[in-house]
C-alpha cells in the first residue's frame, strides 16, 4: 500500500470514478493519507461524490505519472470519527480554510478490499492488494 500512497501523492491528482445510478462519474481528488494503516480520502457531504460513493461504496482511481499509471479498485468505508477526519486534515492543511473535522460537512471514506494495478507500455502489470 505505501507504494499506492506514494504514487498518488507524487502524481499530486487522481481522478475518482464513481456511479450515478447508470452513469459513471469522474472527477479530480487530491487527497491521499494513511491513518491506523488504511488509505483514506476526504469529501464533503454536501457534493454529489459523497452521494454516489453512499449509494455505491465501489469505486476506482486512477492516476498518470512520467509514462506510468496507476488504477485502484475498491469499496469506499467512512469513518465517522472526528480523529479520521482531523488527521485528514492535519496532513493537508490546505483544507482546513474550507473544512472542520467537527463541521457536519467533512468526511472521510477509507478503502477496502482495493486492487491496485500500476501499468506501463514498457513493463508488464503489477497488482497490490490491500
Amino acid at each position: 500500500m505505501e507504494r499506492v500512497v506514494k504514487f498518488l501523492k507524487d502524481a499530486g491528482t487522481y481522478y475518482l470514478a464513481t456511479v450515478d445510478g447508470d452513469q459513471p462519474r469522474v472527477r479530480p481528488f487530491g487527497t491521499a493519507h494513511v491513518f491506523e494503516g488504511k488509505l483514506y480520502i476526504q469529501t464533503g457531504k454536501v457534493k454529489d461524490v459523497s452521494k454516489q460513493i453512499h449509494a455505491n461504496p465501489k469505486v476506482e482511481i486512477c492516476a498518470f505519472m512520467n509514462g506510468e499509471w496507476l488504477r485502484v479498485a475498491g469499496e469506499l468505508v467512512e469513518d465517522d470519527r472526528n480523529e479520521a477526519r482531523q488527521s485528514m486534515l492535519d496532513a493537508y492543511p490546505s483544507l482546513q480554510g474550507m473544512y472542520k473535522a467537527d463541521d457536519g460537512n467533512t468526511e472521510v471514506f477509507y478503502l477496502k478490499n482495493a486492487t491496485a494495478t500500476f501499468s506501463s507500455f514498457t513493463k508488464a502489470p503489477e497488482v497490490v492488494k490491500f
